[in-house]
């Protein structure tokens, strides 16, 4: 049984193992690497985060910085209420569209 598979894995040629090889680099430049940049960008953003900067939560919250702590953002919100969410809520994407201007023709 076990002499049958190994003669059969003997049969996986070169090309076989050259095709894997490269749908694994496609896969990890197109899929994985892009993921660990963002991540990288989402923590660097946060780990910069200062009192006053606009922001937006992942929940759609939108205000100002008030107060950071190591592991929260206290954030006050436009009718003066503040509300205390982890750093890790806070939305690089969405921070960053509230915080671009606008260009109109």
């Amino acid at each position: 049984m076990i002499a049958t598979i190994l003669l059969q894995a003997s049969g996986f040629g070169a090309q076989q193992l050259i095709m894997l090889g490269l749908i694994a680099l496609v896969f990890y430049f197109f899929m994985i690497r892009p993921q660990l940049k963002k991540q990288k960008d989402q923590k660097k953003y946060v780990d910069e985060l200062k009192k006053g900067d606009k922001v937006v939560t992942t929940a759609g919250m939108h205000g100002r910085v008030a107060e950071i702590n190591d592991a929260t953002v206290l954030i006050e919100t436009e009718g003066g209420g503040k509300i205390r969410f982890d750093k890790s809520a806070i939305s690089l994407d969405a921070s960053k569209a509230l915080n671009t201007p606008v260009v109109s023709k």
